[in-house]
């Protein structure tokens, strides 16, 4: 297989990929919060724990901008920090209970719009995407 050419259709797959995210969040973030806010607060969404060089990381921001949306979300009761057990200069984060109201009712919403999407598509069609996804997720995204 030439991978030049396979190279060309992940980048114009990624790009599909980043346009249908858009899509299926619009409208889901909540108005309390920043982009950048509710990209974190769906990173410990699905990551449950998290430290804040994780979140640096993950975010493409430094460590002094990660610290100060951490501390405005913890401001706002969407998050609280728990000290690690075996090395109490580390924290961990994650949601508060506040903040995962907020997260299930923005991924309820988003929820909604991608079945939306999937529900003109027949059975076969679905079990192709589900393990499409699997094949994805284990040989080529970064996890």
């Amino acid at each position: 297989m030439d991978k030049k050419i396979l190279f060309n259709k992940l980048i114009t797959f990624t790009a599909s990929v980043e346009r249908t995210v858009q899509e299926l969040s619009k409208d889901a973030k909540p108005d309390m919060v920043t982009p950048v806010q509710f990209s974190i607060l769906q990173y410990i969404t699905i990551n449950k724990l998290v430290t804040l060089s994780q979140i640096s990381h993950c975010e493409d921001i430094s460590m002094s901008n990660a610290s100060r949306e951490i501390k405005k979300l913890e401001n706002m009761d969407l998050i609280e920090k728990i000290d690690d057990i075996e090395d109490k200069r580390k924290q961990f984060i994650r949601l508060s209970r506040n903040g995962e109201i907020i997260m299930n009712t923005a991924f309820s919403h988003i929820e909604s719009r991608f079945l939306n999407i999937i529900n003109k598509l027949c059975e076969n069609n679905l079990e192709d995407i589900y393990n499409a996804i699997d094949l994805l997720n284990h040989s080529l995204f970064i996890r």
